[in-house]
């Protein structure tokens, strides 16, 4: 059974650095197979960044260069190190597991349907 534990978020301000991690017990592929998405209030929700199953990472457009996704294999573990955060950085961030069918065969991101476990979400918050 896949089971995705959380840690991190918090609240900074803008231009500040947070990391979020995701302990993921049960899942066959280390920390490959999985992305981090995010939903805001108002908006849907949204892949920010994630890896296939060759270690291939994608990031949101809204994310590059400021966000970086990464993984320890030996702990399961995917993190994401947000720098320079903004305010519309502001939302519940969660980590998910992604089918295989889809990790292996689409980009590394993909859609929200293909993700298959998701963890409970953390709060970031950044203001001003």
């Amino acid at each position: 059974q896949v089971q995705l534990r959380e840690s991190g978020g918090g609240s900074v301000q803008t231009g500040g650095s947070l990391r979020l991690s995701c302990a993921a017990s049960g899942h066959a592929f280390g920390f490959h197979c999985l992305g981090w998405f995010r939903h805001a209030p108002g908006r849907r929700r949204e892949g920010v960044a994630g890896i296939d199953v060759n270690g291939k990472i994608q990031y949101a457009d809204f994310v590059k260069g400021r966000f970086i996704i990464s993984g320890d294999n030996a702990e399961n573990t995917l993190y994401l190190q947000m720098n320079s955060l903004k305010l519309e950085d502001t939302a519940m961030y969660f980590c998910a597991t992604r089918s295989p069918f889809y990790c292996r065969s689409g980009a590394p991101i993909g859609e929200e349907f293909e993700y298959r476990h998701w963890g409970q979400g953390l709060q970031v918050t950044v203001s001003s």
